[in-house]
């Protein structure tokens, strides 16, 4: 017997509806490629996406078409991602820090039929127009009077012309909730990158769940800082559960430094901020020189690699809780979030830390285990490793063109996403990485987690950023070394890191070797390529070999 309750599609349209009817004047600012402040309101969005599905409709893009973004977070974007969606087109949000080959490639194999641009963006879009046929149309998201007079763009127009003329009366079309919505491509760091095509339905219900207490606990309360951006993985969903809860938003554009971030975040009263470590390194090395403070920040959401004790530690003494989560890109991204349980709340600090270092507990809608040699099952006593698997309604079960289905199945028949992590899993459920599967160190048979390494160098205080890869060794199999970028103007020896390491771990686990470098190499959403560095210490050998 089915129950008997309405049958409505869970589409993204009914999102920015919902914002326009019920918190119609929530602002969302935006610092512009301009360099100015753009204010507005959900209504006037809910507005100009409807403008924008017309123009949309008015080139006869069919539906299921792609239309691309490479474009910084602001309130543009915000309009493709309900415009392009709602009318039933696939909204293509395209990583601008990709190489103009890689980009090339991305737009032809997605086939992009018309591509909206930042004006930052003129000369990559002038590298690879001509090798991009599959688009139709160029747009550059600016007003009329900004277009470039002479670009060599074929057809070039500005957003504001065309979206401007349009009627903003339009009725989303309804259909099936599992249309595709948007997507996003991998970052790949070898071979073609691969893209994760996702739905109205798990897009929706990831809104959902994001927004929940113990995921991002957002509400029409909040003003939101989504600096994570919006072409990565849309911005974790930000946007999406924004518009659901009635938050207002607050958008950085192109200006990222720590500066920029934290005269935005106080002018516009941010109580909740969502971005990757190395920009919050940038935020808080502007900020400690000079003694700074917050005055309304009260959560930031961390997350797109292992979020370094030190710098849980210093948010928490500006008054700011740190939400430790991880994600992928084929997961929508969010899987995981750090929040403690009732029975928690009387531990003592440093207990209370070593939970809130952990990746967190599973969001509703995420099930995940963890599996040694031979797929078997390993328990969660929070010592036993293995390799992480994944499944529920906003993670992928094949790659966009048929590229393969990377899930594994169980004896119930049941497939998981395998995350190319190892990690732990506690009697509470707090999931912990220990490394990324390619990047775990086996010495003497034994394993040693990089991230445990990089974390111990980088609470040094003149660490700025770290990064662990195990060196061949003739009798261990491989020693770890710890390469070191610091911090202007400060100084530390080999002798004096391998010291701090010290009663912090085994004695075994502390690195054979420290190498100082000018700079971690850092791939196009901000994580440390160990890819990369290796290639740069291809020469090195371990101290006494």
């Amino acid at each position: 017997m089915l129950g008997l309750m309405q049958s409505q599609p869970l589409l993204i349209s009914s999102l920015i509806d919902f914002a326009a009817r019920h918190h119609g004047d929530a602002e969302i600012v935006s610092r512009r490629v301009e360099g100015d402040i753009h204010r507005y309101t959900y209504r006037d969005l809910s507005a100009r996406s409807k403008q924008l599905a017309n123009a949309i409709e008015a080139m006869g893009v069919a539906h299921g078409a792609r239309v691309a973004s490479l474009a910084w977070n602001g309130y543009r974007h915000m309009e493709m991602y309900f415009g392009v969606s709602g009318a039933g087109r696939v909204l293509h949000t395209i990583n601008p820090r990709l190489h103009p080959d890689q980009i090339a490639w991305i737009v032809g194999h997605a086939e992009d039929q018309v591509l909206c641009f930042d004006l930052t963006f003129l000369p990559l879009v002038q590298a690879v127009h001509a090798r991009c046929p599959t688009v139709r149309q160029w747009v550059a998201l600016c007003d009329a009077d900004r277009l470039p007079a002479d670009s060599g763009i074929p057809g070039l127009i500005s957003y504001e012309d065309w979206i401007g003329a349009q009627s903003a009366e339009y009725d989303w079309p309804q259909f099936d909730e599992n249309t595709a919505s948007s997507m996003c491509y991998t970052s790949g760091t070898t071979g073609n990158p691969k893209a994760a095509l996702y739905s109205h339905r798990s897009t929706t219900l990831h809104a959902y769940a994001a927004a929940l207490p113990d995921v991002m606990d957002l509400s029409a309360r909040d003003s939101v800082l989504p600096v994570v951006p919006m072409f990565h993985v849309n911005a974790w969903g930000v946007p999406y559960s924004a518009a659901l809860t009635g938050a207002k938003v607050v958008y950085p554009g192109p200006a990222l430094d720590g500066k920029s971030l934290y005269e935005l975040i106080e002018a516009e009263s941010v109580t909740y901020a969502a971005g990757v470590p190395t920009i919050w390194q940038m935020l808080l090395g502007y900020m400690q020189p000079k003694h700074l403070r917050f005055s309304t920040l009260q959560r930031t959401v961390i997350g797109g690699s292992a979020c370094p004790p030190a710098m849980i530690t210093t948010f928490q003494n500006l008054g700011v809780e740190v939400l430790h989560a991880w994600g992928m890109t084929e997961m929508s991204p969010l899987g995981t979030l750090s929040t403690l349980k009732n029975k928690h709340q009387d531990l003592p600090e440093e207990e209370k830390m070593k939970i809130r270092q952990k990746q967190g507990r599973a969001i509703y809608g995420v099930d995940m285990k963890i599996v040694g040699d031979g797929g078997k099952e390993q328990p969660w006593d929070g010592r036993s490793y293995g390799d992480l698997l994944v499944r529920g309604p906003w993670i992928i079960d094949s790659y966009f063109k048929g590229e393969g289905s990377p899930l594994v199945y169980d004896e119930q028949g049941r497939g998981w996403f395998p995350t190319g992590d190892v990690a732990t899993i506690d009697p509470d459920g707090y999931m912990q990485i220990t490394d990324r599967s390619k990047d775990v160190i086996k010495s003497g048979g034994e394993w040693i987690s990089s991230i445990d390494i990089e974390n111990i160098a980088m609470a040094h205080p003149a660490v700025a950023m770290a990064a662990c890869i195990g060196m061949s060794h003739p009798k261990w199999d491989e020693r770890p070394i710890v390469a070191v970028a610091l911090k202007p103007g400060a100084q530390v020896s080999r002798e004096e890191l391998l010291k701090f390491y010290e009663g912090k771990t085994a004695k075994w686990q502390i690195p054979d070797d420290v190498v100082f470098v000018d700079a971690i190499p850092l791939g196009a959403t901000g994580k440390m390529l160990k890819t990369r560095l290796r290639e740069q210490l291809a020469d090195y050998q371990l101290p006494g070999l």
